[in-house]
């Protein structure tokens, strides 16, 4: 990784300083890898990666080479970081009652943008997390207005993500283009087992879908929600698979467990660095 990087991403992740760890170009490449038992691996039937994860996921089903994927995250993240500071925006987490009508919200945060002379204005869904919970991105002074405005859109909590910009939306624009030409350049796979795509929730089916979905969804909002009813689509009766999150922190555990309460319970968290330190002992 530092070869391809060209930085020591080791030391970065373990000693910061954190306002480097959190600026795009370098989170986004920061993905641990951990070990699984063989028979984990062997017996495997799809994979799924939130964001950029997804290339981890690619990598993991034999579509993408480590290095190669590692290059790819590497402009994505850099484009990312420069559209970010082309535009003050960001992205807002949203906890909505029943009756929020997320949609209407964003239409009126972005006449409100207008109202101040913002052109094309930015405002929109860009991660559907699990029943009632959304990430909302887009400018500054929309995400402000939202939150100003909570209980008028039957929003419980409101908080912005430590994010530099509004992934996920037309904001990212300037960043499909490099990450398109990279991925042209990179020999990619038909995937050895299913993984479902962040833009339609949907198996990928060969390499030239692969490329075309990984450029789209830079600019479309995650259907991380959609994506794990696919996922566990399950005639009744039938036993879920095990489950396993790998890498730091159990969010898409906590997720899986509001859209899929019987599948969660086959969930197991997997954190490399506990993995290290017991193999060291």
């Amino acid at each position: 990784a530092e070869k391809v990087l060209g930085y020591d991403l080791l030391s970065l992740c373990l000693e910061g300083p954190r306002d480097a760890l959190d600026r795009t170009q370098h989170c986004q490449p920061a993905v641990r890898r951990s070990a699984l038992s063989p028979q984990v691996v062997e017996r495997c039937v799809a994979a799924a990666g939130y964001s950029v994860g997804e290339f981890a996921a690619l990598v993991f089903a034999g579509a993408l080479g480590f290095a190669e994927a590692l290059y790819a995250v590497k402009v994505r993240a850099e484009a990312m970081q420069k559209a970010s500071e082309a535009v003050p925006s960001g992205m807002l987490s949203v906890i909505g009652r029943r009756e929020a009508n997320y949609k209407f919200a964003c239409l009126e945060a972005r006449k409100h943008c207008e109202s101040l002379g913002i052109e094309n204005p930015v405002c929109t869904v860009s991660n559907y997390l699990f029943p009632d919970s959304r990430v909302i991105a887009g400018h500054l002074q929309a995400l402000e207005f939202l939150q100003e405005n909570a209980r008028k859109y039957y929003f419980k909590r409101t908080k912005m993500l430590p994010v530099s910009g509004a992934f996920h939306t037309t904001l990212m624009e300037p960043a499909v283009e490099p990450l398109a030409e990279v991925l042209k350049s990179i020999e990619i796979q038909k995937p050895l087992l299913c993984v479902y795509s962040n833009v339609d929730g949907k198996k990928y089916m060969h390499s030239k879908h692969i490329q075309k979905l990984l450029v789209k969804q830079v600019v479309s909002p995650v259907l991380w929600e959609q994506t794990m009813h696919s996922v566990y689509e399950r005639k009744q009766g039938t036993e879920f698979p095990y489950t396993y999150e790998v890498g730091p922190g159990s969010q898409l555990g906590a997720i899986l467990k509001q859209c899929n309460l019987k599948a969660w319970k086959q969930y197991k968290h997997v954190n490399a660095l506990e993995d290290e330190e017991a193999a060291e002992t």
